[in-house]
Parts: structure tokens; C-alpha cells; sequence
């Protein structure tokens, strides 16, 4: 009985992570029984080999014919900033935006040479409706997360991202600004900024490179095909942005001020 409910958490928290993790857990208890000597070891390698297989492979070349999605390329334009991101199926978008975003990531490396587009959070492969956690909204494939671009210690443009994870060090209001941050947590907002406990790791020495970030925001507010983006409201009066495709999420979301939110028609 214990083990059968330690079984189906496993399979509920490989299917919310990985989509795919939960399924292929299964398979890999189904094929490897008790019986055999070390069948523990045997599981996890047989679940790993089976995982990654499906992750590096099967997944890449079949998403687009059952769900119209694309892994998001990577190449000296654009990457993830997190290697997690690709092995938990977290790359995944429609072919619009895919395009959108081959686009813009040249035109960011044309701006500012060797500088790439860097993405977070997409969606998963497969499902609309299928919760990408804790997104909200990152459930259909017309959904991405992208990096602010920053300095380094020297003032130097950089790939670097001041957290490991790309989220969770906020780009704070001023004294002169309106703090949205405040205003939600005072209205019972608890999560509005809870990433800042999911940064894994952070790198202090990093500044906003505001020049870039806000040509970045332009860019993709430029685009015919992409409807909204969200950035905290402070920025988007700091960078001077007037795009009416620059939006508040709310105050059921998490703030926008270490990250843009990108969605297409």
C-alpha cells in the first residue's frame, strides 16, 4: 500500500516537472520487477537511459506534428540560460513564435555583437492546458520568458544573468517610483515575489544594462505577431517604453521586474 502511494507521488511529480517523467517512471517499474537483484539501480538507469532518450529525441521530433510546437533552437543567437530548461522540456514553442523569436534574437546580435537572446520558461511539449509550475499562463505554446540584458563588474555588456535560475533579483523601484510590488502585497498578493527564493544561487556583481533592455522590449513590441508583454510597471516608465502591447499582469502573478514576459496572438 505505502509503496504503491510513493509510486503515484513519483508519477504526479515527474508528470508536473518533466510532462513526460511520470509516464516513462512507470514504464521503467513495469519492466523492472522486485524480484530482480538490485532492481532499485536497475530502475533508475533504465528510467534515466528511457528519459533522456525521449527528452533528446523522441520528444524534438514528434511535438510538432501531435501539438504544432518546436523546441526553441539554439545557436550563437539565442539559448536558455539554464540547462534544466531543455532537460526538463521546459523549450518548447508554437512555430509563430519560434519564428518571432529567431528574428529578434538576430537582430539583438546585430545590435549588441556576441550578445544572445536568452530564454527562460517556455512551455511543454505537448497539451494545451497542461500546467508548466508555477506559470500561470505557460500552457498553450504562445508563452515565453526572457532575460534582461546586464553589465558586468566592468560596465561590460554580458550573457551572464545575475541569478542562477534567471529569476528572482529584481530590478527595485526607486524612491521616486511606484512600488507595485508593495501595493500587491498589501492588497494579500503573499506570492507576488516569492522568486526570490528560487534564484539558486546569485551574482551580486551584475547591473541592468537599461540601454539594451529597453531595445530588447522594443523589439519584441515591434513584432506584428506578439500581443502582450508584461514588465513591472516602474521599468516600463524607467525605460521610457509606450508600447500599448506593454501590460500589467497583476497582482495573481509574480512581478515582471527580473524578466519579460512575451505572448503571441
Amino acid at each position: 500500500m505505502i509503496k504503491g502511494i510513493i509510486h503515484i507521488l513519483v508519477f504526479v511529480l515527474l508528470t508536473l516537472i518533466t510532462q513526460i517523467g511520470g509516464v516513462i517512471y512507470l514504464f521503467s517499474v513495469l519492466i523492472i520487477k522486485r524480484k530482480k537483484k538490485r532492481y532499485r539501480l536497475k530502475r533508475f538507469l533504465v528510467f534515466a537511459s528511457l528519459y533522456l532518450f525521449a527528452t533528446y529525441l523522441v520528444v524534438p521530433n514528434t511535438s510538432s506534428f501531435i501539438s504544432g510546437r518546436v523546441q526553441v533552437q539554439t545557436n550563437t543567437h539565442m539559448r536558455a540560460h539554464n540547462f534544466l530548461t531543455g532537460l526538463l522540456n521546459r523549450n518548447y514553442v508554437s512555430k509563430d513564435l519560434h519564428e518571432s523569436l529567431i528574428d529578434i534574437a538576430s537582430k539583438v546580435n546585430n545590435r549588441f555583437h556576441e550578445i544572445q537572446l536568452i530564454y527562460l520558461d517556455a512551455n511543454f511539449p505537448f497539451f494545451d492546458g497542461f500546467p508548466l509550475l508555477p506559470h500561470l499562463s505557460h500552457n498553450d505554446g504562445k508563452k515565453i520568458d526572457i532575460s534582461f540584458i546586464y553589465n558586468d563588474q566592468n560596465g561590460i555588456i554580458t550573457n551572464r544573468k545575475p541569478s542562477n535560475s534567471g529569476y528572482g533579483v529584481f530590478e527595485e523601484p526607486k524612491e521616486n517610483e511606484f512600488d507595485q510590488t508593495k501595493e500587491c502585497k498589501e492588497k494579500g498578493a503573499w506570492q507576488y515575489d516569492y522568486p526570490k527564493y528560487l534564484t539558486f544561487g546569485v551574482h551580486k556583481e551584475l547591473s541592468l544594462n537599461e540601454k539594451a533592455t529597453k531595445e530588447l522590449v522594443e523589439l519584441f513590441t515591434q513584432n506584428p505577431k506578439v500581443k502582450k508583454v508584461f514588465i513591472e510597471p516602474h521599468l516600463k516608465r524607467r525605460l521610457r517604453l509606450s508600447s500599448s502591447k506593454i501590460r500589467f499582469q497583476g497582482c495573481k502573478a509574480v512581478r515582471h521586474d527580473d524578466h519579460i514576459h512575451v505572448e503571441i496572438n
